[in-house]
């Protein structure tokens, strides 16, 4: 792995990322070539910390190699490029599984009965804990609907959420970087936003055909018109982590659709994907 053939070589808080590895991850992620060469320069800098900072392991046999490592940490740090690597503090542990992998999970329903199941996913933000990631999503930049995607920025994003409490899409406020934001005016602009956006999907899903199901790859063209994956609409925190994939990495769709939205994300990552630095 990267950090241990090159970190093992020095003491320093980084670990060096060659040149050619570099320029040919850039190259697999065409929504970073929007930055500037400083803010490439500091994107690299955030990548090389990432990986020694945080302990990234293969799971399922997966051989964790340096590229995957370095493809994972740039998508990782463009949400703090602006922010810095303190917020994604209290936590050490990336497991990146070989594809989608399958989470114990239980509910309780209204009699009271525990309902335990396992739930395929491509990744997953645990609380204090590790985040877990399938390579083969990390790779993908759009969903089978046409979506914008990345589930690394999603889970990442998670953690940011997770820094003041449960993941509710309100996530912290620095006094020194974000002095325009006011949290009143993000929860009425979330609330708005999320509601028109579950109507737009409703709508949506009252037109589809007899006979076809909305989880279906059927349904996935009338989805494509959606300006983000209708996963967003699953709750707050979902909309808020969905969204900020949409904002890295197909900001038109997102401002043109939800100005008002795309305008605080601005704020709060303190970058402009369509305009350049905030």
């Amino acid at each position: 792995m990267l950090k241990t053939l090159l970190g093992r070589l020095t003491r320093s808080p980084t670990v060096a990322i060659p040149d050619e590895l570099w320029d040919s991850t850039l190259a697999e992620l065409p929504f970073v070539a929007r930055l500037s060469d400083n803010e490439r320069t500091r994107l690299r800098g955030l990548a090389s910390q990432l990986i020694a900072d945080k302990q990234m392991s293969g799971a399922a046999d997966l051989e964790l190699t340096a590229p995957m490592q370095v493809n994972i940490a740039v998508q990782a740090c463009l949400p703090v490029l602006n922010l810095g690597l303190d917020w994604y503090r209290g936590w050490t542990s990336i497991v990146v599984y070989p594809d989608q992998f399958l989470v114990p999970r239980s509910i309780v329903d209204d009699d009271g009965v525990v309902h335990e199941y396992t739930e395929p996913i491509t990744g997953e933000a645990w609380d204090g804990g590790p985040l877990l990631l399938s390579w083969e999503d990390a790779q993908r930049t759009v969903t089978d609907a046409g979506a914008a995607y990345s589930v690394v920025i999603h889970e990442f994003v998670h953690k940011i959420d997770l820094l003041n409490g449960e993941a509710d899409g309100l996530p912290p406020f620095s006094g020194e970087l974000h002095r325009g934001l006011d949290e009143n005016r993000w929860l009425q602009v979330l609330d708005d936003t999320f509601d028109r956006f579950l109507a737009e999907l409703e709508l949506i899903e009252s037109e589809l055909p007899d006979g076809i199901d909305p989880d279906s790859p059927q349904a996935d063209p009338y989805y494509s018109h959606l300006p983000f994956d209708p996963y967003a609409a699953q709750d707050e925190a979902e909309f808020f982590a969905v969204t900020s994939e949409a904002f890295f990495v197909e900001p038109a769709r997102l401002q043109h659709a939800f100005p008002d939205w795309y305008a605080l994300l601005v704020d709060f990552f303190r970058q402009d994907p369509l305009n350049g630095a905030k």
